[in-house]
Parts: C-alpha cells; sequence; structure tokens
C-alpha cells in the first residue's frame, strides 16, 4: 500500500482527496495544513506520493516541493492548483513534480494521474533489470558503482530539459528502458514514446520510414505514408542503434535536429516537427568518425549530454540484487515461489563473463526457473553453456548414488553376525521387495537389535533420504538416477514420513 501526504489548509478539500483515495483501498493517507507541516511529516516517515496545494500559509507548494526533493528525489509530487495559479502550477513540474491538477480535484481524475505518475516512476525503477540502477519504491539505491548514481542523476536531469541525448553502451545493458525512463518522466510523458531500430530498416527505405513518401513517390509507394516523426510528434523519438544509419541519412538527420523540418519523400512542402530525439549506439562512433562512417556534425549535435552504461561485468557486486529483481518477476510470471538462488549456483554465476548483460542475465534466470523443481535455483539448473565457460562440472549424480550405497554396504558388512565365518549375508535380502531396489537409511543400526524387517526399512529410509538430498528433493531426477519406479519412490517416502521439500537445498 502506496504512502500519500495530502498537504493543503482547506480542511474540506484534504477530507475530500483522502476519502477518494481511500476508497480504492490501495493507498494509505495523513493530512498536513500547510508547507513547513508537510515536511516535517515527509521527514519524519517513507512517503511514497504528495499531493500538494500551491498557496499555503508559512511555507507555499513551490518552496515545499523544492525541499521534498531534497530530501527524497524518488517521492512522486502532484500539485493541486486554482485558476489563478496555473502558472506557478507549470513551474513546478520544471521544478520536479510530476504534473499538475486543477481544483476542485476529481476523485477519478486523481486516480487516474497517480496511476500514470507510478508507471513512470516504476519505469526509473525497473532500470535496474537492464540497466545500472536499482530502486525500491523510489528510495533505495542497490549498488555502489558510481557510474550507477551517475546515470540515475542523469535521468532526473535529462527529464527536465528538452535537448538530444546519446545513451551508449553494450547490447543488453537497456538502453530503451532508459530511453523510456527519461521520456516518461519528462513534460512530453503524455504524448507517444516511438522506438526505431536503424539497423534493422533496409537502406532503400529509410528516408520513407523516418519522414514519410507521398502517393506515387516511388515504385509500390500506393498510398501516403506518414513517417515516424510525424507519428511521435510532440512526443519522443528514440533512434536505437543509430550507428547503423546510412551516411545520407545522417546529413538528413541533422537538418532535422537543426532546423526542426523535414520533406517527405515526393513531396515539395516542408513540414514542422516538435519531436524529441534520444538516440542509442553500441558501436564506437570515435572510431567511425575517423573512417568517415559517421559524421562528426552529427556526433556533436546528438552527444550534448552522454549517457554511458557500464555492462554487467563491471558491477559484479550487484549481480544477486539483480537476480532477487527476476525472481519476483518470474514467481509471478510463472507461478512459483522460488525463495533465492544457492550459494554455489551464485558462485558460478558471479564466475561468468555475461557477454549479454542483464538481457542474458535475464534468459538464465528464466531457464532456471523453467528447469527447477524446488523453492531454490540451485546449480544443477544453471544452462550448460554457463556452466561450460565458466569450467564448473557438476558431480556425476550416478557415482553420487554408488558411492552412497557403497557407504551403506560397508555398515551392513559391520553388522555381520560374529557367528558367520564367511560374512555371507546374500539370503538375508532375497527378493523381499518385488524386484525393488532396496533403499537404505543412515541411523546407526550398530547397536540396534537384529530384526531385518526393521534393519532393511532403516536402510530404505537413509538410502531415499541421501538421493533426495543429492538429487535437492527433485523427485523425477530421484526416481530416474537412483533406479527407483516412480511410483514406489513415492510409496517409501509416505510411508517413511519423508518430506522431499526439505531436502531442496541439498
Amino acid at each position: 500500500m502506496l504512502k500519500v501526504l495530502v498537504a493543503d489548509d482547506d480542511q474540506g478539500l484534504r477530507l475530500s482527496v483522502k476519502s477518494a483515495l481511500q476508497t480504492c483501498g490501495r493507498f494509505s493517507v495523513e493530512e498536513a495544513f500547510d508547507g513547513i507541516n508537510a515536511i516535517e511529516k515527509i521527514k519524519a516517515g517513507n512517503f511514497d506520493i504528495a499531493l500538494l496545494d500551491v498557496d499555503m500559509p508559512r511555507l507555499n507548494g513551490l518552496e515545499t516541493l523544492k525541499q521534498i526533493k531534497e530530501h527524497n528525489p524518488g517521492t512522486i509530487v502532484i500539485v493541486m492548483t486554482a485558476f489563478a495559479t496555473i502558472n506557478h502550477a507549470v513551474q513546478a513540474v520544471k521544478d520536479g513534480a510530476y504534473n499538475y491538477m486543477s481544483k476542485p480535484v476529481q476523485g477519478d481524475e486523481l486516480l487516474a494521474l497517480l496511476d500514470r505518475a507510478i508507471s513512470a516512476q516504476n519505469l526509473i525503477s525497473n532500470v535496474a533489470a537492464s540497466a545500472p540502477i536499482l530502486m525500491e519504491g523510489g528510495r533505495k539505491f542497490i549498488g555502489n558503482n558510481q557510474q550507477m548514481q551517475r546515470v540515475f542523476s542523469m535521468i532526473n536531469r535529462l527529464a527536465k530539459v528538452d535537448t538530444p541525448v546519446l545513451i551508449r553502451g553494450a547490447s543488453g545493458t537497456g538502453k530503451e528502458l532508459v530511453a523510456r525512463a527519461i521520456h516518461y518522466n519528462s513534460p512530453r510523458k503524455n504524448e507517444k514514446f516511438v522506438a526505431i531500430n536503424c539497423s534493422a530498416i533496409p537502406e532503400n527505405l529509410f528516408e520513407s520510414e523516418l519522414f514519410g513518401h507521398e502517393k506515387g513517390s516511388f515504385t509500390g509507394a500506393d498510398q501516403r505514408k506518414i513517417g515516424k516523426f510525424q507519428y511521435a510528434e510532440g512526443g519522443t523519438l528514440f533512434l536505437d542503434e543509430v550507428g547503423d544509419m546510412p551516411i545520407l541519412m545522417q546529413v538528413k538527420l541533422l537538418r532535422v535536429l537543426q532546423e526542426k523540418l523535414f520533406t517527405p519523400v515526393g513531396a515539395n512542402r516542408e513540414i514542422s516537427t516538435n519531436v524529441r530525439i534520444i538516440a542509442a549506439t553500441n558501436r564506437p562512433l570515435e572510431e567511425m568518425m575517423k573512417t568517415g562512417l559517421f559524421r562528426e556534425d552529427l556526433f556533436y549535435r546528438l552527444n550534448v549530454i552522454p549517457i554511458f552504461l557500464p555492462s554487467l561485468t563491471d558491477r559484479k557486486d550487484d549481480l544477486e540484487s539483480l537476480i532477487n529483481v527476476f525472481i519476483k518477476k518470474f514467481n509471478q510470471g510463472h507461478g512459483k515461489k522460488i525463495t533465492a538462488v544457492s550459494a554455489d549456483a551464485l558462485s558460478v554465476l558471479k564466475k561468468y563473463e555475461w557477454p549479454g548483460n542483464i538481457r542474458e542475465l535475464e534468459n538464465v534466470i528464466e531457464h532456471m526457473f523453467i528447469m527447477e523443481n524446488a523453492n531454490l535455483l540451485t546449480m544443477s539448473a544453471i544452462p550448460q553453456s554457463v556452466l561450460a565457460s565458466t569450467g564448473t562440472v557438476l558431480p556425476d549424480v550416478k557415482t553420487v548414488i554408488s558411492q552412497s550405497m557403497q557407504e551403506i554396504g560397508l555398515r551392513m558388512n559391520s553388522n555381520v553376525d560374529d557367528d558367520d565365518p564367511n560374512g555371507d549375508t546374500s539370503d538375508d535380502f532375497a527378493d523381499d521387495t518385488d524386484g525393488e531396489d532396496i533403499v537404505l537409511e543412515s541411523t546407526s543400526v550398530g547397536g540396534g537389535a537384529l530384526d531385518f524387517n526393521a534393519q532393511k526399512e532403516a536402510f530404505e529410509k537413509e538410502f531415499i533420504i541421501k538421493a533426495l538430498k543429492t538429487f535437492r528433493g527433485r523427485i523425477n531426477q530421484t526416481a530416474l538416477h537412483a533406479n527407483i519406479p516412480k511410483k514406489t519412490l513415492l510409496r517409501k517416502i509416505e510411508k517413511y514420513g519423508i518430506n522431499a521439500k526439505d531436502y531442496s537445498n541439498g
């Protein structure tokens, strides 16, 4: 449940807003009667959302907003304003408020606005799953890497301005997520976010894709088409893999950035555009400029404020936190209750170099979810490619079972009747299990009564427990590799009161 603070000197408005929020059952609401009272409560407890009146005694809404953002930049602030102070509300958005709404406040409109604000804030939180930032509830940084904190700071700064952005990083580091986080926390958040992959467009169709074309302008142009610039009007156009853009298109893109004008293919008119450009690449643009594959003037136009996303190899200390993010995600997606990753599995994952970065990590964790039957992600569920790359060899399951049987057999031999000169026990276990493999229990039998049935059941129980430990409580794996029919194994587990889940951690 999200905590909301409603700050207004009008008690009637506070009560109406509080009632609207509490009715939906998703918010816990507290009140503040002016700006200073709001700051006191914000500092005394962590609030996810603050609703501020602009015109309050002692401390107005704009000053209250600034102090809230200094205390906790992750707090979502929405300004409530009368028509006469609408300019102040616009200024509040520039100072970090998510948005503003006019009084009287309508419950449905407020809830819809809060939903959009929460989704936008979650985008910054989710950047962690593919990029270098991890926040929980907009409050807590996870990771000590200075690059991570710089990126988070840059996202918040760039959300307030309208300059072009160049996001750089290896494949899989989450460049598009960063672009979305910037857009959905910016003044353009209510307009379109349009993504285009420059490496996936044939060169002869590139101009038409970006700027559109007129009917009959080229073979196959049987109707007029608007391009991505017109489609994204007022919003953000994300040019992924901009390093793969043809040189001719680089020239035309540069003109759009400079003049805010473009011409559709086959048209005689220029069209003005109001679109923010965010570009991304994993290519070495500096080297490409030297060889003439990327224009210097376009580079400097895009590279006003670059964001560099570190690879996963450079932030191994955050690996466990990121894995926990994916565990929560896939528990919901796959309907499981995985609690964590085992220590030995985590050690293997930390040895891996992760050439595919966070995207590859996400795929590996989902693979482990599918393969794992217990409530703990274990080493046996790790993909073979990761194991091979780290030089990890899983124990030979047949060897483990064989060793267990030999150990139990030694104890059996140690209990042979001293009066038997040959030590022959072959008759003791003649076909008394209807063709089933005998499985044995680990409790000491040396001092017990020499009762065949009691000792046989004790050894059966031990072997089942050893096998379950070896295969981490997975019934199918245990039955297959320990050579026990599954029905027999289940019957014995029930007979001896064994809980296979107790051995999920090996």
